[in-house]
């Protein structure tokens, strides 16, 4: 799942070096925090969230298929 997050997270930006996953397994799900730069953090989002809206849906069905619950946060 992180690796999969990284791929497209450094995809979208234009420095790919600064993109960081940390991943935090709890008991029923498993949280993604994706850190970018901040110039990098409107590519990221997106207008009106599209973007991330779109990434935290893939990730969240790449998890079902695995049999885990997946957030996305976004922090700079």
């Amino acid at each position: 799942m992180k690796e999969l997050l990284t791929y497209i997270a450094q995809s979208l930006v234009d420095n790919p070096d600064q993109v960081e996953v940390t991943e935090h397994v709890g008991e029923s799900e498993t949280t993604l925090e994706l850190r970018v730069a901040s110039e990098d953090m409107g590519k990221v989002i997106g207008r009106q969230g599209r973007i991330a809206k779109w990434i935290r849906i893939l990730m969240r069905s790449a998890g079902q298929r695995k049999g885990t619950r997946v957030s996305v946060e976004i922090s700079d």
